[in-house]
């Protein structure tokens, strides 16, 4: 069909996974015709979900995650944040 791909196409053009597309064209994000057991996609739909935010969590900006950042970066210069407990002989 001309201006149509498959899920598995439009993956490879997006640089996500197949079942990613299944599941946008499931929440209707990205429209799509069912061609017997295919979905086709428009390629001219891409856009519709190309630009989107990137996937998962936003990053905390909580203290405790800057608490994390904290140690992450002491442990990596030798330092640490945590006091050592003197052993009971």
């Amino acid at each position: 069909m001309e201006g149509y791909i498959t899920t598995t196409e439009a993956a490879e053009r997006l640089g996500i996974s197949s079942a990613r597309v299944r599941q946008l064209v499931g929440r209707g994000d990205l429209p799509a015709t069912k061609f017997g057991p295919v979905n086709m996609i428009k390629e001219s739909d891409l856009d519709l979900v190309r630009n989107r935010p990137s996937a998962g969590r936003p990053p905390s900006k909580s203290p405790a995650s800057e608490k994390r950042a904290t140690a992450k970066k002491n442990a990596s210069n030798g330092t640490s944040t945590h006091k050592k407990k003197a052993r009971k002989k």
